[in-house]
């Protein structure tokens, strides 16, 4: 045991990089952290983006919904901070076509809405699943992810 720890101690760090080497700086020490980003979907047309770092799902409507719905007029959202269940109502999307529920994809606390929606409901139409994100959900159950839709399934669900 001892001459493994001696032979640790005599051991020269690394000083240089080879030229191909994608370090940044001389000497430098990469950090790695493994983050997992899972994308899945409702047949409801709810979309969320997992974040297993975080533990944060960010919920959105999908492009095929915001096509069918039409021009968005209107945005109401449950508060940050409320306890929801897979499958309950989140909030409603009016548009000049319909009106239509949002259902939580996941269970779990609302940490975050997209207060820009209030003033503009169009960013769901423009950018639904990025700048017109509808909340965010700190997950109490990440296993509830696997149990929905693929992209390729939530396509078949609706291409049908």
């Amino acid at each position: 045991m001892q001459g493994i720890i001696r032979a640790a101690s005599r051991a020269r760090p690394i000083t240089a990089f080879p030229r191909n080497s994608s370090c940044i700086g001389f000497g430098a020490r990469a950090q790695f952290a493994r983050t997992l980003v899972t994308k899945r979907f409702t047949a409801d047309h709810e979309a969320v983006v997992f974040d297993d770092s975080t533990g944060i799902g960010t919920v959105s409507i999908t492009d095929h919904a915001q096509s069918v719905l039409g021009d968005v007029v209107f945005v109401e959202l449950t508060t940050p901070g409320t306890e929801v269940t897979q499958g309950e109502s989140i909030g409603a999307v009016e548009s000049v076509k319909a009106a239509s529920d949002i259902y939580a994809p996941v269970s779990g606390t609302i940490e975050e809405i997209n207060e820009t929606l209030a003033s503009q409901p169009g960013l769901l139409n423009k950018s639904p699943e990025e700048k017109g994100w509808l909340c965010k959900i700190k997950l109490s159950d990440p296993s509830q992810i696997e149990a929905l839709l693929t992209e390729e399934a939530y396509k078949a669900s609706y291409e049908s």
